[in-house]
């Protein structure tokens, strides 16, 4: 375990299927830590910080925080055996009930008066997600861990749609009083399923869920909306170093040179360029405020450094080293049937509107296919790993010694 004057964080983001290139980050450092001498059980990661599909990956870990390497294999389990009708409706009655009405509805309203008393919410209904979420989560185990000190804090993010607020819920044994800054608050909570669906409700594609708040209701949806500090979370939590898990490539959007002949954009494409602002234009931001900070702090001295409320925070990010929309584009055809003819209809079946099919594509090719991008490149950064957790090791080996 470590201090209470050291402790390091792991956040990760969102990115709907995106996420399974989390899991093979995470897989990757559990057999790096364990060839480095890490204890066998022994979770890394005492502060954990999740968005949207990360906040189910977070969760899961935080469950299992007295066995890491038990958390890592569950999750491995579920991403790489995964069906889309694991998280949403693919059938076609189920398409025709959501995405088909949904479609309709934002095409000829205005004739469409049936639907005024109950219109449909979404384009896709992710009510099986609910109960692999059930399956997946062991919440009880998450107390006792807490509570034995195996887990220091847990948060996950959502944004409400009803306040305009950046919502962090965390949970923790200690006392840590809430934060708020501009647009941005945290609330301490027992953090449950209905966190998780609003943490993981992708715009348009999920439906917003209904969170309580200080005793009102407030309907969120996807943590990664308006979060423009992803990496505050885990600072105000205690952690002093964090690891950062990428959903896509640092400075992936305008690396694709334009063509000649430029088409005008599908609606896919302009979802999924949406998309990319949504997931990943803040963490790329934080990464570089922090190392902003970092920089002024270095040229301080000890005295100056005192009188400052900031702190240095040692940071790695482990990110797709090739582009996930590319990889998409390759899994397409694994979607069922109903599914692609839906996402055919706006282009994202199509090479350019992958990027929007690729958060969506939850099927164990394009998974799999991940987790290995995840693996290799965790495995390409070993020496960073190693010295990025060094202290961490020594520490724990001289406490087993």
């Amino acid at each position: 375990m470590e201090t209470m004057e050291h402790k390091t964080g792991l956040i990760l983001t969102g990115g709907g299927a995106r996420a399974a290139y989390q899991v093979g980050v995470l897989n990757a450092l559990s057999m790096i830590l364990l060839e480095a001498g890490w204890p066998v059980h022994s979770n890394p990661f005492p502060i954990i910080c999740g968005t949207s599909a990360g906040a189910i990956n977070g969760t899961a870990l935080a469950c299992r925080a007295d066995d890491f390497g038990e958390a890592v294999r569950e999750l491995m389990a579920v991403w790489s055996n995964f069906q889309v009708e694991q998280v949403y409706r693919a059938d076609s009655l189920g398409v025709i009930r959501s995405g088909a009405r949904w479609l309709s509805l934002f095409s000829f309203g205005w004739l469409l008066r049936k639907w005024r008393a109950n219109p449909p919410n979404s384009l896709l209904d992710n009510t099986p997600l609910v109960s692999m979420l059930h399956r997946l989560l062991d919440l009880p185990r998450l107390d006792a861990a807490l509570a034995e000190g195996q887990l220091h804090a847990l948060a996950v993010t959502a944004s409400s749609y009803t306040s305009g607020q950046h919502i962090t819920f965390y949970q923790c044994a200690e006392e840590i009083e809430p934060w708020r800054r501009t647009q941005r608050l945290a609330i301490r909570d027992q953090i449950g399923i209905d966190h998780l669906l609003a943490s993981s409700a992708i715009p348009f594609i999920f439906p917003a869920i209904p969170v309580y708040i200080d005793g009102r209701c407030e309907y969120c949806g996807d943590g990664s909306m308006r979060q423009i500090a992803p990496i505050s979370p885990a600072i105000h939590l205690g952690a002093t170093k964090v690891l950062i898990i990428g959903a896509g490539r640092m400075g992936e959007k305008g690396e694709q040179a334009p063509t000649n002949t430029p088409h005008y954009p599908s609606l896919a494409q302009v979802a999924g360029h949406a998309m990319s602002g949504i997931f990943l234009d803040g963490l790329s931001a934080d990464i570089e405020r922090i190392n902003r900070v970092n920089q002024t702090l270095s040229v301080l001295n000890e005295e100056q450094r005192r009188h400052t409320p900031l702190k240095p925070i040692r940071t790695l990010v482990i990110s797709p080293s090739h582009r996930i929309d590319s990889i998409a584009s390759r899994h397409v055809s694994s979607l069922p049937r109903p599914i692609r003819t839906m996402l055919g209809g706006i282009g994202a079946t199509e090479a350019r509107g992958s990027a929007l099919a690729s958060y969506l594509l939850f099927e164990q090719s394009f998974t799999n296919e991940l987790i290995a991008l995840g693996e290799s490149d965790t495995y390409a950064k070993r020496e960073e790993v190693l010295a990025f957790f060094e202290p961490d090791t020594a520490q724990l080996l001289q406490a087993s010694a």
